[in-house]
């Protein structure tokens, strides 16, 4: 089943790559459009062919017997025929269709080659008996294992109706026009596409990076954060390379165009993601393991019948026994054991805050034994936090951060922010300001009370030659945080530091996981420091920091080859899009941007890390439903099969296809009550 949805998943990631290619948008809605015709594709042949599937009931001969009514009139067999021809090909079609790409295409047999294997043969055969030989007929196995398959698959995609829009979302970041600049230094906006290397852009305060180039005049600070994982913006100037998708701080700048089309980075992105998504489609789910060999069970039960019944007996019955097994081969309960036990995980991860987008990846959490968290946004808050005041002496922390308060209130940098929100959680008046001024890539300037206060970075405290406690400020910088200075009048009034604040609930799912022998890492774009500190603070297995998209995901190929089972990745930027594509199990934080979203196979709606447990454990729990419904519905197989091929038949035991169809349906049954009976077991 899950085999089918791979394919048609497979198939729309192409749609998307043609789409990029022309440079489309909104491809999006298409795909959504597309698997939402499915659902109810699948739902008008399911209502159809149940009403097709009454009168068969009625007509057939093996409910009558059962049952001991009798329904007959002149022709009663052909009508029979007819709507079971109808059922075959109307409520069959995906069945029969899906063969190709399970047998062709994917080469290995899975649900869609078990249904297509019993359908074909009981309709054959029924079709044989009706005009041709003697013999009973299956039109209704037929068309209840219609009806039952065409319910399954329904509720399954019912049940997942995620469309993945990743690579859109990555080509919408950048900005489709930019102002190109003549040799006279006029500007003039053009379309990204019209740009090439060498044409020299003007980037204006607070826009998007056009395209990857490099600063020829201006220095600013640039938010790449979305992009590398760099927390903190950085501050560019002449000669430095600025990235394409990235966001220019307060200072304008000229760039010269470096790379365009494929070559810039975000397109480089695009493609790890994209070559990621496209070989991890391939994976095979739970219930299609379970149908192949199903499926060859059935061939080889099948064809050892039919070559015994050929020699002990005649053709006639020989065919009968092998129909017998094939048909019983396929077990209605199966195809609908899997779907519902999808539906109810569905339905329990909704309630827990969990959107499960791909349901292979979602089985194979239970395998899970390293877990790669993303540090910015996943394991911190993302939001800077005052970590420490340092005030001089004569200076008290709450003069310190008031000052600093009243001129931070006039910036939106993500440091400002922080000492603006420490402040007002304090309750701190701000001061009456003035002349307010950004000293570009150094601070922030402004006049309290006739006097001129600075709020500038160490590069710029160092060129003031103004004394401070060195050994303090590697201290607190040693801790990953960033270090501001503030003066008042040329003199030193203290030092403030800020840092990307750990979560709460980082702290206890790390412990969690340790205690259930899974491996912790982190990897970060951020530096070497800030992320050995939080690394320390948590008591992680492992740190990996300074790293690049495409360094991430090649990072997370680098864990898996080290002999792990699965590897699980939890991010929420562009910057993490590659490694959840990559990952095992992509595992995206629900406030993070819509490109992460959309990459991962799991996405954590309530921006909670602590809900990966609850993956972890819904998945375990989900596998253990499966098995005991596989167990169920495939279980009385292992009897029914043979005393279908006739082994008991000298002491008079055989088993007819209504003794088929009656345990097929208490199998059902069973399996569809014991799906309902799923729920999360914690901390297993």
């Amino acid at each position: 089943m899950e085999n089918h949805h791979q394919h048609e998943q497979t198939k729309d990631e192409n749609q998307t790559e043609e789409m990029n290619h022309h440079g489309a948008h909104g491809g999006h809605a298409g795909h959504h459009d597309h698997h939402a015709h499915m659902v109810e594709d699948f739902k008008k042949r399911f209502w159809i062919s149940l009403i097709v599937a009454i009168p068969i009931a009625i007509l057939a001969p093996m409910l009558q017997n059962l049952f001991g009514f009798e329904v007959s009139f002149p022709g009663s067999d052909v009508v029979l025929f007819v709507l079971a021809t109808f059922i075959f090909f109307y409520g069959g079609k995906p069945f029969l269709t899906g063969i190709k790409s399970e047998v062709i295409d994917a080469r290995t047999p899975g649900m869609m080659t078990l249904i297509s294997l019993a359908i074909i043969t009981s309709y054959v055969y029924s079709t044989l008996t009706t005009f041709f030989i003697e013999g009973s007929d299956f039109y209704f196995e037929l068309a209840t294992l219609i009806v039952v398959m065409l319910l399954g698959h329904w509720i399954e995609m019912r049940s997942q109706m995620g469309a993945s829009k990743a690579l859109e979302s990555l080509i919408d970041l950048m900005p489709n026009e930019a102002n190109k600049l003549d040799e006279s230094g006029n500007t003039e906006v053009v379309s990204v596409e019209e740009l090439h290397p060498g044409d020299h852009i003007l980037v204006k305060t607070g826009e998007k990076i056009p395209l990857d180039g490099i600063i020829l005049e201006g220095s600013s600070s640039i938010d790449e954060s979305m992009l590398t994982g760099e927390s903190v913006p950085v501050e560019k100037m002449k000669d430095q390379e600025v990235i394409g998708g990235s966001i220019n701080g307060e200072g304008a700048l000229k760039v010269k165009v470096d790379k365009v089309g494929e070559d810039t980075y975000l397109s480089q992105v695009v493609e790890l993601v994209r070559n990621a998504q496209m070989s991890k489609s391939k994976a095979q789910g739970f219930a299609d393991l379970a149908a192949k060999w199903l499926f060859y069970v059935a061939v080889v039960a099948g064809l050892i019948t039919f070559t015994y019944w050929i020699i002990a007996s005649d053709f006639e019955f020989a065919l009968e026994r092998l129909v017998t097994v094939l048909v019983i081969a396929c077990p209605h309960a199966l195809g609908l054991a899997m779907p519902l036990v999808s539906s109810v995980s569905t339905s329990i991860a909704a309630r827990e805050g969990l959107l499960i987008r791909h349901r292979t990846q979602f089985e194979d959490a239970r395998k899970v034994d390293k877990v790669v968290f993303d540090k910015t946004g996943t394991l911190t808050e993302g939001n800077f936090g005052v970590e420490a005041l340092v005030p001089e002496e004569g200076t008290s922390e709450e003069e310190l951060l008031q000052v600093a308060f009243s001129i931070e209130k006039q910036s939106d940098h993500p440091i400002g922010k922080g000492i603006v929100r420490e402040a007002e959680e304090r309750n701190i008046e701000s001061l009456k300001v003035r002349d307010v001024e950004t000293l570009t890539g150094k601070g922030l300037k402004g006049i309290i009370d006739s006097k001129e206060i600075k709020i500038i970075s160490p590069g710029a405290m160092k060129e003031t030659e103004i004394n401070f406690d060195e050994a303090q400020f590697q201290a607190l910088s040693g801790k990953g945080n960033t270090v501001v200075f503030v003066l008042r009048d040329h003199s030193l009034m203290g030092m403030i530091a800020v840092g990307d604040q750990i979560r709460q609930s980082s702290y206890e799912i790390i412990r969690e996981l340790k205690e259930m022998g899974i491996d912790t890492v982190m990897i970060t774009g951020d530096n070497q420091k800030a992320a050995d500190a939080v690394g320390k603070e948590l008591g992680l297995t492992e740190v990996i920091a300074e790293v690049l998209p495409d360094g991430k995901s090649k990072e997370i190929e680098r864990l898996k080859e080290q002999g792990s089972k699965k590897v699980a990745m939890v991010g929420d930027g562009i910057n993490d899009a590659p490694a959840l594509a990559a990952a095992d199990i992509g595992i995206a934080i629900g406030a993070g941007t819509d490109v992460a979203i959309e990459t991962a196979d799991i996405v954590l709606v309530d921006s909670d890390p602590r809900d990966l447990l609850s993956i972890l454990n819904l998945s375990k729990a989900t596998q253990r439903k499966n098995i005991q419904n596989l167990i169920w519905a495939a279980g009385y197989n292992i009897i029914a099969i043979p005393l279908a091929a006739g082994v008991l038949i000298n002491f008079g035991i055989v088993v007819t296809p209504a003794i088929g169809a009656a345990i097929m349906s208490l199998s059902t049954i069973v399996v569809a009550i014991n799906a309902r009976l799923l729920k999360i077991t914690h901390n297993e």
